[in-house]
């Protein structure tokens, strides 16, 4: 599935790391940062989680809330957050539909082996559940600055 920047975001509703559902519609009048992760406790994805914390202030100053999503399920979430003190939420997206609705459910190879999973991904929706910005095939070192400067300019 093809996003266009500038259509609507696809809605989603998942379990949240709080202990609610959470949906997109939540969010309405706030910038959004989805960032799609292929697992908690990893190395990338601690590191990319980390940086997210470090600019969480940053990004609440410019209206924008941090939204990370993975298949994982909420009580591994729940430790990830707990050993990385994360700010944010974490969306359990069990039956990567949310994913696939994003266009980020791929195969992957790795040492040779194929499967699927979560190309590491993520997306600005504007205050309007509007599709602001996307970058896909996410390199962690620097993204993080390079959304947050993405929202102070455009949004």
């Amino acid at each position: 599935m093809t996003l266009a920047i500038g259509e609507k975001a696809p809605a989603f509703e998942l379990p949240a790391s709080n202990g609610e559902a959470v949906k997109l519609s939540d969010f309405a009048g706030k910038n959004v940062v989805l960032y799609f992760y292929p697992k908690d406790m990893t190395p990338g994805c601690s590191t990319e989680a980390c940086d997210f914390r470090d600019h969480h202030e940053s990004f609440e100053g410019l209206n924008a809330v941090v939204l990370g999503v993975s298949p994982d399920p909420i009580n591994r979430h729940e430790k990830f957050i707990e050993k990385h003190g994360l700010p944010f939420l974490l969306l359990a997206d069990e039956d990567h539909k949310t994913a696939e609705d994003y266009g980020v459910w791929k195969l992957k190879k790795n040492f040779g082996k194929e499967y699927m999973g979560i190309e590491r991904s993520t997306f600005i929706i504007d205050k309007d559940g509007n599709l602001a910005k996307e970058w896909r095939k996410v390199k962690v070192k620097g993204h993080v600055e390079e959304a947050l400067e993405y929202i102070k300019e455009n949004l």
